[in-house]
């Protein structure tokens, strides 16, 4: 079992507050966030840009290991992620975790990496935690 901390820490409220947001190993230190850094380009990050970077290093990583499993010793795998916030009713929901990956794998073709990437998909700790559409196109170049 692993178990990772974060924490946040808002002051104010509503769209004139400003928060930070912390990790335990670090990484990330009182990084701001807020209504403008949410909804209007602002700089500092925010959740859905969070479990974008979370999505896409855990799906990856899932790949990763799948290849290595089947037998493959070399090559890179590119992930971008893009989590989508809509208005749901009064609030907003997470409603979709687009996932593309580009991948560079000796010795395999791309039947088998696409159905590679697509268990991976589906076993990533994080699809599994995401309650969202998660769609994954790929890009096989060899």
């Amino acid at each position: 079992m692993s178990t990772n901390t974060a924490s946040a820490r808002y002051e104010g409220l509503g769209k004139q507050g400003k928060g930070s947001i912390s990790t335990g190993s670090g990484a990330l230190d009182a990084q701001p966030y807020g209504f403008a850094t949410r909804f209007e380009d602002a700089p500092g990050t925010n959740p859905e840009e969070l479990v974008a970077a979370a999505h896409a290093a855990c799906f990856t990583m899932a790949t990763s290991f799948a290849l290595a499993k089947a037998g493959h010793e070399a090559g890179s795998l590119d992930t971008t992620c893009t989590v989508t916030l809509e208005k749901d009713g009064d609030g907003f929901a997470v409603t979709r975790s687009a996932l593309k990956l580009t991948g560079h794998v000796a010795g395999i073709d791309e039947d088998a990496f696409v159905k590679i990437a697509q268990e991976a998909k589906a076993s990533c700790p994080l699809s599994k935690l995401l309650n969202c559409e998660i769609t994954l196109e790929t890009v096989f170049e060899g």
